[in-house]
């Protein structure tokens, strides 16, 4: 019994290692897009939004103007 159970850890192993070597093979590189913007977060409610777009204030970014007058959260 315990050879049985032996032999199908092992095998479920090979299988796992095969599979991910596989996909790491098949997986396509991923290119940062040059003209993506960068995000920030907003220090109050968590929203991410393109840092041009956004306010700012010591080092913290802000949403909207009454989120930058209420502070971080």
């Amino acid at each position: 019994m315990f050879r049985l159970l032996l032999w199908a850890a092992l095998i479920a192993a090979g299988v796992w290692c095969w599979r991910k070597y596989k996909a790491s093979i098949a997986a396509p590189k991923r290119s940062v897009d040059p003209g993506a913007m960068p995000m920030v977060r907003c220090a109050h409610c968590g929203v991410h939004l393109p840092r041009d777009r956004a306010l700012s204030q010591q080092q913290e970014w802000y949403c909207t103007q009454n989120h930058l007058e209420k502070g971080p959260k």
